[in-house]
């Protein structure tokens, strides 16, 4: 990869430089008062205060709304080197905060100081997505750079998010280093699993949930498990192998809990797994008509709100399926529950639990809030990074 001096400068309004001095990565659109030089899509551009005070150095898209991804805030070279050092410093904090799997991101973006760029890690196949015009430009340079830091075979593209589509650019799946069956084996401490890369959601898997499924697993000897959105039953397959006396998995995806019961069978766990398909809050509803209760609820649900605007709805939603959660638990009970809406921010997200928690008449009391799995590290001046809300309560 040659070096890349900036193209242009991107000239900031008034007072908009706040945010970037502390730390955030993104300038958006309506941040710029104006461009010097001729920048083009995917360019190394320096950012200038009003004041025409250096702020810092990025890619540049002037077709999105996020103008530009800031790669660093020193007047340093976009080169070789610099990615080079981005990454294996990346692989160096896996290395030391991930254990037990062969399952787990490599590369989380902004967290990483590597906006637009996602690459988790399955056995030895690296998917990459690259969401930003910047990154899109040099995924072959970045590819090589990764397979030569981690010692995987291959890189495949799962370049299918419609976030692309923001970005001017299309959408695309395909091995870009290498070849390897799109399905591969994998493991969470002694559970096993099969991720389908080319296929399954996101990139296949769901790293960022590891560490608290877990966590929940270990409040599942002896009980009965019900599992709301499982998807292809992860956190039931682990509380089945920490002794829980019965599992029932619900979600509306038939190929997700042919995947469920493919992995209970795998764990030889089957006889204690039951999955149907339902729509979950329909289900939980007749659940509570027939008298079921459960020891341990754990709720997953995919993002409810994808914008600002939609957290209103959202929190209704949040509300409403943590109800009926609540209500299906045993005394001393436990439910686990999950936001990956991160425009939901976790006092919203807890308010939220209250409030179902009272309207249920069930007292609940706060055991852990977690997060995302370490290998999804938050930048703290980009609340954006922290996306997962997991919180376990007791039900009294």
């Amino acid at each position: 990869m040659s070096d890349h001096e900036p193209t242009g400068r991107v000239l900031l309004r008034p007072n908009r430089e706040r945010r970037v001095a502390g730390g955030h990565l993104w300038v958006y659109d309506g941040d710029v008062a104006g461009t010097a030089g001729k920048p083009k899509s995917g360019d190394v551009v320096d950012v200038y205060s009003h004041a025409r005070r250096f702020c810092g150095r990025g890619l540049y898209n002037p077709g999105s709304k996020i103008r530009v991804r800031l790669l660093t805030l020193q007047e340093e070279a976009i080169d070789q080197e610099f990615w080079e050092r981005r990454i294996h410093t990346a692989v160096e904090l896996r290395q030391k905060v991930v254990t037990g799997t062969n399952a787990f991101r490599v590369v989380h973006g902004e967290g990483d100081l590597l906006p637009g760029l996602i690459v988790d890690r399955y056995a030895d196949v690296l998917v990459m997505q690259s969401l930003s015009y910047g990154m899109d430009c040099r995924k072959q340079a970045l590819a090589d750079i990764l397979l030569a830091a981690t010692g995987a075979t291959a890189v495949y593209l799962r370049n299918d998010p419609k976030s692309r589509v923001l970005e001017g650019l299309p959408q695309e799946k395909g091995f870009l280093r290498g070849r390897a069956a799109t399905q591969q084996d994998i493991h969470e401490g002694a559970a096993r699993f099969v991720v389908d890369f080319e296929r399954g959601q996101k990139t296949g898997w769901f790293c960022d949930q590891r560490e608290n499924r877990l966590a929940v697993a270990t409040l599942a000897k002896g009980a009965d498990v019900l599992e709301a959105f499982c998807h292809t039953g992860a956190f039931g397959i682990h509380a089945a192998l920490h002794g829980a006396r019965s599992v029932l998995g619900l979600d509306v995806s038939a190929d997700a809990l042919s995947l469920a019961q493919k992995h209970a069978t795998m764990n030889d766990v089957a006889q204690a797994c039951r999955y149907v398909e339902a729509d979950v809050f329909a289900h939980l509803r007749a659940l509570d008509r027939d008298d079921s209760r459960f020891d341990l609820v754990v709720v997953d649900p995919p993002a409810f709100a994808r914008s600002r605007q939609a957290v209103p709805h959202a929190l209704t939603g949040y509300k409403e399926i943590n109800l009926w959660a609540l209500r299906l638990v045993r005394p001393q009970g436990f439910v686990a529950t999950s936001s990956c809406s991160h425009h939901v921010n976790e006092d919203e997200f807890w308010e939220t639990i209250v409030s179902a928690a009272r309207d249920a008449r069930r007292p609940i009391r706060l055991l852990e809030s977690r997060s995302q799995s370490r290998d999804h590290p938050m930048l703290a001046a980009m609340p954006e990074t922290r996306y997962l809300k997991c919180i376990i309560v007791q039900v009294l």
